[in-house]
């Protein structure tokens, strides 16, 4: 159920503002990793919501066709630093920082995809206890963290200087 809660802002969904909420859900997440809780809270009233409709449907599947595409491809390596309670914490604090970039980019833009990649993809090396694919997606986040400051800063320095 995290990878899933985490996967979702990874999608590209056709409205700007959408993802924030499940940016918002990664960040509480991540924070309770942090502070080293043991069971996941969330508020009563998001644990009850389904993703209800035809997209909804479109949505699981598609998550789970990626879940099993990536299990298909990952083994077990050095899972058990992963199950240390400072690896826990780094995990934590790695979710927030890129789910934070990801609110950040600009909406419409696309930048917030890479960031929210790497979380999944970060998340499923956890969850399959493999550390290269953990690495993997340090790696896509990162490059859509520098993605995000940089297009950000040149975007700030076009718009001052208009």
């Amino acid at each position: 159920m995290f990878v899933l809660l985490l996967a979702v802002p990874a999608l590209p969904l056709p409205t700007g503002g959408a993802t924030h909420v499940f940016e918002v859900i990664a960040m509480l997440v991540a924070l309770q990793l942090i502070v080293g809780r043991h069971q996941i809270w969330l508020p009563a009233r998001w644990c009850r919501r389904e993703i209800a409709g035809e997209s909804g449907g479109r949505l699981t599947n598609g998550l789970l066709k990626l879940i099993r595409w990536f299990e298909r491809f990952s083994r077990p390596r050095l899972g058990v630093l992963l199950r240390q309670r400072p690896s826990r914490a780094v995990f934590g604090a790695i979710v927030l920082a890129f789910s934070v970039t990801a609110f950040v980019a600009p909406p419409f833009s696309g930048l917030d995809t890479l960031p929210a990649l790497g979380v999944v993809v970060l998340s499923l090396g956890v969850l399959l206890e493999d550390v290269v694919l953990a690495a993997v997606g340090v790696v896509i986040g990162a490059l859509g963290a520098v993605l995000v400051i940089g297009l950000g800063s040149i975007v700030v320095r076009w718009i001052s200087h208009l």
